[in-house]
């Protein structure tokens, strides 16, 4: 496993518009060529937290998974996020070793759907959110996630998971059998609460013994909640590798030292001590 760079690409979100948040989106990810092997966006980056799956929603085939198929093969670097999605009557199962796969079912549903997009091939992994926000009425549009599958990405064991999930230490937890190296969260966390996400990034990273990144988006959203970023990755003992400066857009891309982590866990190995249990 080699070292990785990651980039936070902290922005704000037109409201409910995938052809303008695309537009703004490609010249950012141009200025990162050859700079980084990862970039990560907020949750629902190409719509904001937006209700309306019936007239937003995409399946994984569509124009925005299409694109940015199109711009990590031609850039150079993998894509992160999450969008608004559909299928046509399926969802995704977790299966024994840790991929999923399709299972039909007899309608179409919405999801807040997790991405990652490799760029040297046509990989696309896809987990849906787990917890969906109750106090936004999350719930009542979209369809949560049962899977949890890591990503392998240059070596590296990746979860990714979305914004309320970070609340739930359980769906995060790192397991002895099969840990994880890097969580990404991927947000639209309100600036009120903006306290508890710098908090749970952290407790996350040390409870785990993994890099934790975290990706807020910035501005009003179309009910005019206030978001003021605070993108940010932390180390495994708690150390501040990069932090995205309020209310501001813009990248910042910082180098995971893989031996770093290693011998981290080498020296204080209380993953061996962690609980085992199971989801239901």
């Amino acid at each position: 496993m080699k070292d990785l760079r990651i980039t936070t690409l902290q922005c704000d979100i037109v409201w409910e518009d995938i052809a303008e948040n695309l537009s703004r989106l490609r010249p950012r990810l141009e200025a990162l060529r050859g700079q980084t092997d990862l970039v990560v966006l907020p949750e629902m980056f190409s719509t904001g937290f937006s209700m309306h799956p019936e007239r937003l929603a995409e399946t994984n085939d569509g124009l925005t998974m299409r694109t940015l198929q199109q711009w990590a093969q031609e850039f150079g670097f993998a894509l992160c996020g999450s969008f608004m999605a559909k299928d046509d009557g399926g969802s995704f199962i977790a299966k024994d070793d840790g991929s999923s796969f399709m299972a039909k079912d007899d309608g179409g549903r919405f999801f807040n759907r997790g991405f990652f997009i490799e760029p040297d091939s046509t990989a696309m992994h896809f987990v849906d959110k787990r917890h969906l926000f109750r106090m936004g009425y999350e719930g009542e549009h979209f369809t949560p996630g049962q899977a949890r599958p890591l990503i392998s990405y240059k070596g590296w064991k990746i979860l990714l998971l979305v914004c309320y999930d970070l609340r739930f230490p359980a769906w995060s937890r790192n397991m002895a059998d099969e840990p994880y190296d890097l969580c990404i969260y991927v947000a639209n966390w309100p600036a009120v609460r903006r306290d508890m996400w710098d908090l749970l990034l952290q407790a996350r990273a040390v409870e785990n013994q993994a890099y934790v990144c975290g990706v807020n988006r910035v501005g009003l959203d179309g009910n005019g909640l206030p978001h003021n970023g605070g993108s940010q990755v932390v180390s495994a003992k708690n150390e501040l590798l990069a932090l995205m400066p309020n209310n501001e857009e813009g990248a910042r891309t910082v180098l995971l030292s893989a031996s770093a982590l290693q011998r981290f866990r080498e020296k204080w190995p209380s993953w061996r001590d962690a609980d085992s249990f199971s989801f239901n």
